[in-house]
């Protein structure tokens, strides 16, 4: 069996059609699909059943797929070790994280990474797409949801706890909202999904109640909303690491504490692509990545 056709065969799986597989191969959609042709003759099978938009591998083919991946990825990884030798740990990782989470948690972690690793290139987008993956434009991505994607390898960073406060000087003026349904009547700062309405979740012990909001300020810049709260323009739904300090020390008071409040998700998760080769780089920046979560309390669920 051929390698190099086989590596090309795995391509064109994981581009979804020819026409991305000879983008990322630099070569004609014509050539690609000669050599595919040619590939299938010698194997005397069929390995790709085409439709007008996309390519899916017929039982044989997805059975040398599998194959041909764990092949291209040890030798991506021998060819790894060997360039790596004598030298510090190289590479690029790029990452996808929560415009909120990233800016206010991670971006210490992630200057303590680098200060450990110097020649590793981190490439770092503040977003909350969790797309990215599958255009292979990040490696790995952070985001809040309540179940994460069954196609993507998801690790639990721990749980997501919204609060609903206010600065102190807000609360002396105009109190906080004693009722759930009193979150109805109060100038609302939060993030929200463009063009609908926002809806919160409140769970009391089991019971689940569903408020539907028209916030005063939507950003979906927490350092933006942050300001927000803190200059007394109304109360805010939010995260509590946005305000885990003014928090404990009584600057914001936080309202419904006994209520557990969710907007987009209760569950922090590093998301990646499975079967994809990942670099010493990346494999390095996972595990320094959860064990600062765990260390922050937002500990793995296996």
């Amino acid at each position: 069996m051929d390698l190099n056709s086989l590596a090309l065969f795995v391509e064109i799986v994981d581009a979804g059609n020819l026409s991305e597989a000879a983008r990322r191969l630099h070569m004609s959609r014509a050539n690609v699909s000669h050599r595919l042709g040619q590939f299938e003759r010698s194997l005397g099978q069929e390995l790709l059943r085409r439709t007008t938009r996309r390519i899916e591998p017929t039982e044989i083919g997805l059975r040398l797929y599998e194959h041909g991946l764990a092949i291209r990825n040890e030798l991506l990884a021998a060819q790894e070790s060997v360039s790596s030798l004598g030298h510090s740990l190289q590479g690029r990782v790029r990452l996808s994280v929560p415009s909120g989470y990233g800016q206010l948690v991670m971006s210490d972690w992630l200057i303590a990474f680098k200060r450990s690793h110097p020649g590793i290139v981190l490439d770092v987008m503040f977003e909350n797409r969790v797309e990215d993956l599958m255009r292979e434009e990040v490696d790995i991505a952070v985001r809040v949801m309540s179940e994460p994607p069954q196609n993507l390898v998801a690790r639990d960073m721990g749980p997501v706890h919204y609060v609903a406060c206010a600065s102190s000087a807000w609360v002396r003026e105009h109190g906080l909202p004693a009722q759930l349904q009193d979150l109805k009547h109060a100038p609302l700062i939060t993030s929200a999904v463009h063009g609908r309405q926002l809806r919160v979740s409140a769970y009391l012990g089991k019971e689940r109640h569903e408020v539907l909001l028209e916030p005063t300020i939507i950003s979906e810049n927490f350092l933006f909303l942050r300001q927000s709260v803190l200059a007394s323009l109304g109360v805010g739904i939010v995260p509590d690491y946005v305000f885990d300090q003014e928090l404990r020390e009584g600057e914001v008071v936080a309202a419904l504490t006994e209520w557990r409040l969710s907007i987009f998700g209760t569950h922090m998760y590093m998301l990646y692509m499975p079967g994809r080769h990942r670099t010493k780089a990346i494999t390095t920046f996972i595990d320094f990545m959860l064990e600062k979560a765990k260390q922050a309390g937002r500990r793995e669920q296996r």
